[in-house]
């Protein structure tokens, strides 16, 4: 059972194929319990079946609509021009920072304060015990 086909479907079939799908989970659940269940891996497909099943009528009543087609054009991410020529040479680049950061003002930075530690622990000595 596939989304797309559920969302094409009216709230009250939907509702029918919960109740019947639930119904198929209980019995597999049983047959399984009693060892009769030969392939276990329905169990897992009939919970999914009820979860895609609750996910569009939990849609349907929060009033969400989904798009099933992708926008015809999709626009082309707008490119920045920047100052710097598309060719660098590679020493020039090496100036560059360097001539930046003589031109940047120097940065306080806060001193970094360590936590206080913790006296460490020793054994007691024989004589301390007594």
């Amino acid at each position: 059972m596939k989304v797309a086909e559920l969302r094409v479907l009216e709230e009250d079939e939907l509702n029918g194929r919960l109740r019947t799908a639930r119904r198929e989970l209980y019995e597999l659940r049983f047959k399984h319990a009693v060892g009769q269940l030969e392939n276990w891996s329905q169990i897992a497909k009939a919970r999914h079946d009820i979860a895609r099943i609750m996910t569009v009528l939990g849609e349907r009543e929060l009033g969400i609509e989904v798009v099933t087609e992708a926008p015809e054009e999709i626009p082309a991410p707008v490119k920045k021009s920047s100052s710097k020529p598309e060719f660098v040479d590679e020493e020039e680049e090496a100036k560059e920072p360097a001539a930046e950061a003589e031109a940047a003002e120097p940065v306080m930075e806060a001193p970094v304060e360590e936590p206080p530690t913790k006296p460490k622990r020793t054994r007691k000595s024989k004589e301390e015990k007594s």
